[in-house]
C-alpha cells in the first residue's frame, strides 16, 4: 500500500519517469502556518550538490492544489504535486531483460509481470522520496507548533566516521551548507574526498544520517504494535536503500552489561531526565523526555558504471551489465532531508493519536 498513518494520513502517488509525483496528506489539524516556500526549501534540500552528485537540469517545483489558504492548513487534505519535467527513459527497457544488481528490477517483474513501469525504477525509485519531504515538511510545520525540532546530519560516508556525539544546536547551524551535509569543515571534505574516489573508480558508496529529535512530551507511542520507535522503522525503512536502523546505543547496547547500558535518573531544572541517553530517548516503545536519537544505514548506490554480472531473463543465461545515465555516486547527503522527513510523519501520527495534538492549532 501506498498510504500510512492512523490519523495523520500519507498517500503517495506517481512514479520515477511518468508525468508527476505527489502526495496527499490527510489529517493536518486546521490552522497551521503553512508556506509553499517552506516545502520548497525542504525539497531543495534534497537536491544533488555540485561536484559529487549527477547534475539535475530541473528543480523539483511543488504545487500546493488543497488544503491550505492565505498560508494556513484547512483541515481539508493537503494535495501537493511535483511535475517530472527532466528525464530519461531510453535506457530502461532493458533491464526488463537483464535486472540490475541491487535494485527492485527482478522482483517487481515477477510480482507484478509486464505491468511492472521499469523506468527509472517506477514506484521503487528514489525519487519517490521527493513527495515524502513535502508531507514531511507539513508535519515538522505541525509540530513546530508544539515544540519539536528535528536535525538530521551525515554521521559517515564509507570509511569516514564523525565519532563526535553532536547536540542538536550544533547540527542546525550549518549542516545543510556543506556537500556532503558533515557537522563539520573537516568531515565535509573527508567525505567529500571518499565519494569522489568511488566515483572515480565507476563505483558507489554508503553510509549513515543521524537523526536527533527534540521537544518530545513523554508518552508518545502506542503499545504494542504501534510504538514510537516500530512506527519510525517502518517508515525508515521506506526509504529506498536502507539497510539498518538503530536508536541510541543500538547494537552496541548488546556488547555492554545493565549496569552500563541503563540510563539512570535525575532531576534536571525540575524535571526527570537521565544522565545518558543510551536508549534514544525511548523506553517500552514510548518517549521518555530524553532527545530521540537514532541512526539509519543507506547502502552504497545500486547503479555504478562498473560492469557487473546478471541474468538474461530471455535466454536463461548469464549476461554482463554495464548502466549508463545520471546516478550519484552517494546518495547518502540527499537522504539527511528525507530521514528528517519521515520521522515527522510517523511522531506527528502518533501525536494525535495520542491526544498531545487537537484537530484544530
Amino acid at each position: 500500500m501506498n498510504t500510512y498513518g492512523a490519523a495523520f494520513r500519507v498517500t503517495v502517488f506517481g512514479s520515477s519517469h511518468g508525468p508527476g509525483i505527489g502526495c496527499v496528506v490527510d489529517g493536518c489539524p486546521a490552522g497551521v502556518e503553512m508556506a509553499q516556500e517552506a516545502v520548497q526549501k525542504d525539497l531543495d534540500r534534497r537536491r544533488p550538490s555540485p561536484g559529487i552528485g549527477t547534475p539535475r537540469a530541473e528543480e523539483d517545483l511543488v504545487q500546493m492544489q488543497s488544503g491550505v489558504h492565505e498560508g494556513r492548513t484547512t483541515g481539508a487534505p493537503i494535495q501537493m504535486y511535483i511535475e517530472n519535467r527532466d528525464r530519461d527513459s531510453s535506457k530502461y527497457a532493458a533491464f526488463k531483460r537483464t535486472p540490475r544488481p541491487g535494485h527492485a528490477d527482478y522482483p517487481a517483474l515477477v510480482k507484478y509481470g509486464p505491468g511492472h513501469d521499469i523506468r527509472g525504477g517506477g514506484q521503487f525509485s528514489g525519487r519517490m522520496t521527493a513527495p515524502l519531504v513535502a508531507a514531511g515538511s507539513v508535519a515538522k510545520s505541525l509540530l513546530a507548533t508544539k515544540g519539536i525540532r528535528f536535525a538530521a546530519y551525515t554521521r559517515s560516508i564509507g570509511k569516514v566516521a564523525d565519532e563526535e556525539d553532536r547536540r542538536l544546536e550544533e547540527v542546525l547551524d550549518n549542516v545543510y551548507s556543506r556537500p556532503t551535509r558533515a557537522a563539520s569543515d573537516e568531515l565535509d571534505a573527508r567525505m567529500r574526498a571518499e565519494v569522489l574516489a568511488a566515483k572515480e573508480d565507476g563505483d558507489s558508496v554508503g553510509g549513515v544520517v543521524r537523526c536527533l529529535v527534540e521537544g518530545l512530551p513523554v508518552g508518545v507511542g502506542e503499545p504494542f504494535f504501534d510504538t514510537l520507535d516500530g512506527e519510525l522503522a517502518k517508515l525508515l525503512f521506506a526509504i529506498p536503500a536502507v539497510k539498518g536502523v538503530e536508536f541510541g546505543s543500538g547494537f552496541g547496547a548488546s556488547r555492554t552489561r545493565g549496569s552500563e547500558n541503563n540510563d539512570v535518573y535525575q532531576f534536571q531544572e525540575g524535571r526527570v531526565r537521565t544522565s545518558t541517553n543510551h536508549a534514544g530517548g525511548v523506553l517500552g516503545g514510548m518517549s521518555n523526555g530524553m532527545p530521540l536519537d537514532l541512526r539509519v544505514a543507506f547502502k552504497p548506490t545500486a547503479s555504478i558504471p562498473k560492469a557487473q554480472r546478471t541474468v538474461d531473463l530471455g535466454t536463461g543465461k548469464e549476461a554482463m551489465l554495464k548502466i549508463e545515465g545520471r546516478h550519484d555516486p552517494c546518495i547518502v547527503p540527499r537522504a539527511v532531508v528525507v530521514v528528517e522527513a519521515v520521522s515527522a510523519l510517523a511522531i506527528a501520527d502518533l501525536m494525535i493519536r495520542g491526544g498531545y495534538i487537537a484537530r484544530t492549532c
